[in-house]
């Protein structure tokens, strides 16, 4: 959920309207350059982009081999 400072909700995660099914992850790390990703992505994407991130190598999550998940584009 979001809210706002006015401690109104204007967002829940987990229906499927538009403002549920599109939200907000912000990366940050000394390593990566600024961008903004405005592309569709997966929440899937998270953990090879950590890893990747950190100098690890993503291949060594079995779902990412088996599923062919990429990290989280342009940022690196």
């Amino acid at each position: 959920m979001v809210y706002t400072d006015e401690q109104k909700k204007v967002a829940e995660h987990g229906g499927f309207a538009h403002d549920d099914t599109n939200v907000m992850l912000l990366v940050s790390h000394p390593g990566l350059k600024s961008h903004m990703v405005t592309t569709a992505v997966e929440t899937t994407q998270v953990a090879p982009t950590i890893l990747r991130t950190l100098g690890l190598d993503p291949m060594a999550l079995d779902a990412v081999r088996i599923e062919g998940t990429r990290a989280l584009p342009d940022l690196f």
